[in-house]
């Protein structure tokens, strides 16, 4: 059962908003045990359940790698039989270097470029990978971070310098190296809004 954008644009926005909130609930538990666990418990089954909230009634395939081809403008994710051994290097990229990188967003930025990258899902990549993005600075802090309005909710409201990062990301690992600088930093000013707000709604 799943309502379409063309058929019901207003059906479709709420249900996507419904989604969203849920999606957030979701998080929250998956970060609890992230914290209680170690970074292991980041793993497919977390990301297939965060994608299916995000999608619930939009999607019919929630939850799943995607098994047909995807286009995203001008760029064109791996063939989709790559898709899972694709999502099994990610995850162990976060996994090896989660306690060789002590930097505070460049694995959360890492996750977010690369999981658009892949698109592995057919409805749904950028709200799961700004999920999972956030679920790795909670944990990279070491707690759920306070603030009404969290890191994936301002990158929606400030989309421009994201694609942008996201663009400069491809541009490196086209030309052959890995760089996440401009995405870190950019995730560095958003959660410094979302601590600040947090602080300042405290005084």
């Amino acid at each position: 059962m799943s309502v379409r954008e063309k058929d019901s644009p207003e059906l479709f926005a709420r249900v996507q908003e419904q989604n969203l909130l849920r999606q957030y609930d979701l998080l929250l538990n998956c970060i609890e045990i992230g914290l209680k666990k170690g970074i292991e418990s980041f793993d497919k089954y977390t990301l297939w359940s965060l994608n299916a909230a995000a999608v619930a009634n939009i999607a019919q395939f929630g939850g799943r790698y995607r098994k047909g081809p995807i286009y995203v403008g001008s760029h064109i994710p791996p063939h989709y039989s790559d898709v899972p051994d694709e999502m099994d290097r990610f995850l162990s990229v976060i996994h090896e270097n989660w306690t060789i990188i002590d930097h505070p967003t460049i694995l959360p930025a890492y996750a977010l470029w690369r999981m658009n990258w892949i698109h592995p899902f057919v409805e749904g990549n950028g709200r799961t990978a700004r999920a999972a993005c956030y679920y790795l600075l909670c944990m990279k802090q070491g707690r759920l971070l306070p603030g009404n309005k969290i890191v994936p909710e301002r990158i929606r409201e400030n989309r421009e310098p994201y694609y942008a990062a996201l663009q400069a990301a491809d541009r490196a690992w086209d030309e052959g190296h890995f760089d996440v600088n401009e995405l870190a930093g950019y995730l560095g000013d958003l959660l410094k809004g979302q601590l600040t707000d947090a602080s300042n709604h405290l005084k």
